[in-house]
């Protein structure tokens, strides 16, 4: 299957709908169920249960193409993909429940462990009101994370269980008026909850733990890959801000100037520097996601030197994006502040997206230290 060339078939309608989109505050249902039902919410599932398993690199151009048509759809894409990931870590019981026997099923949620789990003698009762619960309007499953307790985790002296706990989209409330942002709006990124909910036994993953599907995507680190889907949704925005710039500027006269905005200098110069800035940031990702490719299947394992260069280029993508914007946002003048401009929705899109926690400007620190031999003090 060539998933990019799949994906591209859905662009010019995402385009068209992306006004919509961006008013209603979801992804619509319909374009959800037919990107599913292409492929496009199973390229990091397992081939043994129904999935694509694909390269790192191409599970990252996908977003970015996708995003580039809308970045709320790119984004609720990445959010069901990574969660999809999570299929590699459960039972394969499980596994095969939620993810072989639908192949269209979309999973999402959230790994922040706000929720609460106690274990009990057939499973677990979950607790928890997770925020930033993207594209939950559109799965079928839900997960949130959770801090286990129970008698075989009692000892205070170690940190407890963080898991994932999956939840049927029909058991998950969703808190409708809790997302309102200045950006990304279509990713319908409410507030989601449960209240005691009974989660049989083995239907979590905990995080940190070896994934039980051992192959060479699933050597490459959970948050890593999530880090390089937001920022694949980042480089996207700022590609689409430099697209539609680059139209504009042949098309606008400014007011008191007889020519064109292109024939400026200053506007020269900012298109080469935000197109040196994306190119550049794409051109270390690359680079660093085949190193590390290549480490998962001829060592079996990935250094931290090598994790920590995955995070620093995904954090450089979503920086370096937001800065192109910007640069084009200003270039473009009163006519990117229009709401139905284009370049301001990217403006608007890209600065939610460099908010992420796995993007954020910490980063940078991390790796840094990491680079100077230093202890990085968090997990990469």
């Amino acid at each position: 299957m060539d998933v990019l060339a799949t994906a591209e078939q859905f662009c010019a309608e995402i385009d068209e709908r992306s006004v919509a989109i961006e008013d209603a505050g979801s992804m619509p249902p319909d374009l959800a169920d037919r990107m599913a039902d292409a492929g496009l919410f199973r390229l990091l599932i397992p081939e043994v249960y129904g999935g694509l398993e694909v390269h790192p690199q191409v599970f990252f151009d996908t977003l970015k193409q996708v995003a580039a048509a809308d970045g709320a759809v790119g984004w609720c894409q990445m959010i069901g993909n990574t969660t999809g990931l999570l299929s590699a870590s459960l039972p394969q019981e499980w596994a095969e429940t939620i993810y072989g026997a639908n192949p269209n099923v979309i999973t999402v949620g959230v790994t922040a462990p706000i929720g609460k789990a106690v274990r009990g003698r057939e499973g677990l009762t979950v607790s928890g009101r997770w925020p930033f619960g993207s594209g939950s309007q559109v799965a079928d499953w839900i997960c949130g994370g959770c801090v286990l307790t129970d008698e075989q985790n009692s000892d205070t002296s170690g940190p407890p269980n963080t898991i994932l706990a999956f939840f049927p989209a029909e058991e998950v409330t969703i808190h409708t008026d809790s997302w309102d942002v200045s950006g990304l709006k279509g990713t319908g990124s409410h507030d989601i909850q449960v209240i005691d909910a009974q989660v049989p036994d083995g239907r979590w993953v905990t995080l940190g733990k070896r994934p039980l599907v051992d192959r060479p995507l699933y050597r490459f680190p959970t948050f890593g890959l999530l880090a390089l889907g937001v920022s694949a949704v980042a480089s996207g925005i700022g590609q689409r801000a430099l697209d539609e710039f680059v139209d504009l500027a042949s098309a606008k006269t400014p007011t008191g100037s007889s020519r064109s905005l292109a024939n400026r200098p200053s506007v020269q110069k900012d298109v080469a520097q935000a197109e040196a800035s994306l190119a550049s940031a794409l051109a270390m990702t690359r680079e660093f996601i085949e190193a590390a490719y290549e480490d998962a299947v001829n060592e079996g394992r990935l250094s931290l030197e090598t994790k920590a260069r995955l995070r620093l280029a995904a954090a450089n993508n979503a920086w370096s994006a937001a800065q192109a914007v910007d640069r084009l946002y200003h270039a473009a003048g009163g006519t990117s502040i229009y709401r139905r401009s284009k370049l301001q929705q990217c403006f608007r899109d890209v600065h939610v997206a460099t908010q992420h926690i796995m993007v954020a400007q910490p980063i940078f620190e991390a790796t840094g230290k990491v680079t100077l031999g230093l202890d990085p003090k968090q997990p990469l």
